[in-house]
């Protein structure tokens, strides 16, 4: 039978004007029927901190008064050999020329999320795709998001890509821990530091990972995969 996985999906300061130089994507894979067990602990996780399992963990929320509580998802990340992240880093979104390329940024964005799932995709297994609601239109990028995902795998019978789908991040325990990675992925790359609670938990997942957190690592890292995407780089999908 083939292996079926959830990849949860978020982004970072994503938008073309926003004033915000660095974008970032990220998910998180893990296997279907690791699932349940994996949100379970994760909310055994906030109840060890006095916080209800429900509590909405977010890179936003973080401060030193919680540092505690994401330095053990943090850690839990990394000693669960059942989860994996990737990042997709756009170091100065100022220098994309979309009129030259022919695109919009939406058709842009499109092609950045596949280049940051491809990495991930097997063509021999099944994935159900999550990404955290942003907005009203939503569902329509999803939409649109999911016919480029499978046309440029060839998957034109949905064998591979079941769905992809927007979800709440309030009740997805791993989307919140993807938005914790991404943001803090995002934070060492806009090089901020004006959070001691953020720079030390930066700081633990450059430790844990080996990696600095601003350099592509090598394509077939397992457990944290990071790509630096360089306009000069895209490709059409």
């Amino acid at each position: 039978m083939c292996q079926i996985y959830n990849v949860y999906c978020d982004e970072s300061c994503h938008l073309e004007h926003d004033g915000l130089g660095v974008m970032v994507l990220g998910s998180i894979c893990c296997p279907l029927d690791k699932t349940r067990e994996i949100a379970s602990q994760i909310r055994q996780i906030k109840e060890t901190h006095g916080l209800p399992g429900r509590f909405e963990t977010k890179w936003t929320k973080v401060s030193p008064a919680k540092v505690a509580l994401y330095t053990d998802l943090i850690n839990y990340f990394f000693d669960n050999n059942d989860l994996s992240f990737r990042a997709l880093i756009v170091p100065d979104k100022s220098k994309l020329q979309h009129n030259t390329r022919g695109q919009t940024h939406d058709e842009w964005y499109y092609k950045m999320y596949f280049t940051l799932l491809k990495a991930i995709l097997d063509p021999h297994c099944i994935y159900r795709i999550y990404l955290d609601i942003k907005d009203t239109h939503s569902g329509t990028r999803i939409a649109k998001l999911q016919d480029v995902i499978r046309n440029s795998m060839y998957d034109f019978n949905k064998q591979i890509i079941k769905s992809v789908q927007p979800v709440h991040s309030n009740e997805v325990e791993q989307i919140q821990l993807t938005d914790l990675l991404t943001g803090a992925v995002s934070y060492a790359n806009r090089n901020l530091s004006s959070s001691p609670a953020k720079t030390a938990l930066v700081n633990l997942i450059r430790t844990r990972s080996g990696y600095s957190l601003t350099q592509s690592t090598l394509l077939r890292e397992k457990k944290f995969n990071v790509f630096v995407w360089h306009a000069q780089e895209e490709i059409d999908v």
